[in-house]
């Protein structure tokens, strides 16, 4: 066994302790030189660790585009809403039409946000009629919808309320959630509308 006295013991130790000072301090400097980038990641996709017992929170992914500063795919906790959604994508433009999205909205996953421009003064209502000649499902009015073979007045109010309380429609689908549209209206339909 190796004895050694309070003085070697002390030279050995003190240049230790302050190596290991060293050591520690670089290896703790490493990750704090990414922690900007890094938070500014998770912020983007809405990641704040905030998990129980090291566990992450439920989260859901939605699609923000059209009118708002960064379109894009955003991380949203469960229970979120489309104004959260909105203020996460950098708010909207100033084109940006409010009025066509219903802002308290429950988001769903692989849910899409679309939030339209508002149209130049004097330009006709069309705006609901996307590319293609077909009408959206997200922003078309009661009046546009009238148009639509085998919608009355009363079913075009039916699918602008649904979309109101439940969000936008995900698919053509989602129709067959609307009150008087059965599957068959759906078939009809498919290939004038968008959701």
């Amino acid at each position: 066994m190796i004895s050694l006295t309070r003085v070697q013991l002390f030279l050995v130790l003190v240049p230790l302790l302050a190596l290991l000072t060293v050591a520690g301090s670089r290896l703790a400097g490493v990750g704090a030189n990414e922690g900007p980038q890094a938070a500014a990641r998770l912020e983007r996709l809405g990641g704040d660790g905030d998990g129980v017992g090291g566990a992450a929170a439920p989260r859901l992914i939605v699609h923000v585009v059209g009118a708002v500063r960064r379109p894009g795919l955003l991380r949203m906790k469960v229970g979120s809403r489309v104004a959260d959604a909105l203020a996460r994508a950098g708010g909207p433009t100033r084109k940006a039409d409010l009025t066509a999205v219903n802002l308290a909205a429950p988001l769903a996953d692989g849910q899409q946000v679309v939030v339209p421009a508002r149209l130049p003064p004097g330009s006709a209502p069309g705006a609901a009629v996307a590319t293609g000649g077909k009408v959206s499902l997200a922003v078309a009015t009661v009046d546009q919808l009238d148009e639509l073979p085998g919608i009355g007045p009363v079913t075009a109010q039916k699918i602008v309320d649904w979309r109101t309380s439940h969000g936008p429609f995900r698919s053509v689908e989602d129709l067959d959630d609307v009150p008087g549209i059965g599957s068959a209206k759906i078939e009809q339909l498919r290939d004038l509308v968008t959701p």
